[in-house]
């Protein structure tokens, strides 16, 4: 399996059934909340160092974490938060990956253009004028792979560090047969 390095990993969960986002801003320090830039309130952890998002229908977002650990742990952490200045919360939350963005270095440099032509890949697109990458959609895994001529390839778009991995070792087994690499 391919050793890749997961930038951020983005879980939902619902944690209440509604939340006063105004009044938790006026008793919560460390809150922030501007109603004219966002309509939710965001608390930045320091370890981890992680965004929480929370929204007035009871939905806590938490983005930046590394791994699922730190998803839970930053979640619990608001949670308590929210208790302690009397915020009723749902005893159990189950949380849910909406995304994992991961990175992966090939240590040499890609012709993207002939990557595209030689691979005929499907669900490909290359763009230089627009973008500096290759764009390439794996729908079986849900996975969009932005490939770089400097060899850096990021994989967005999986809901497992698994599959971010496995769609990583693909590409690379499809470019390494056109002796690409």
């Amino acid at each position: 399996m391919t050793n890749i390095t997961v930038e951020n990993i983005i879980g939902y969960t619902k944690i209440a059934d509604e939340l006063d986002i105004q009044k938790i801003a006026e008793k919560a320090p460390g809150f922030m909340y501007d109603p004219n830039e966002f309509l939710g309130l965001t608390i930045k952890l320091n370890a981890p160092n992680v965004a929480i998002l929370l929204f007035p229908d009871g939905r806590a977002i938490c983005t930046g974490a590394k791994n699922m650990d730190d998803v839970d742990f930053s979640i619990k952490e608001v949670v308590n938060k929210l208790k302690r200045i009397g915020i009723k919360t749902k005893s159990k939350t189950d949380i849910e990956i909406q995304n994992i963005i991961a990175s992966f270095d090939l240590g040499k440099e890609l012709n993207l253009s002939s990557i595209s032509k030689t691979l005929m890949l499907e669900n490909t697109s290359i763009e230089p004028d627009k973008f500096p990458g290759l764009v390439y959609k794996m729908d079986d895994l849900g996975a969009t792979l932005l490939i770089f001529s400097s060899g850096k390839i990021v994989c967005t778009g999986v809901k497992k560090v698994e599959d971010a991995s496995k769609a990583i070792e693909i590409l690379k087994e499809k470019i390494s047969k056109i002796e690409i690499l």
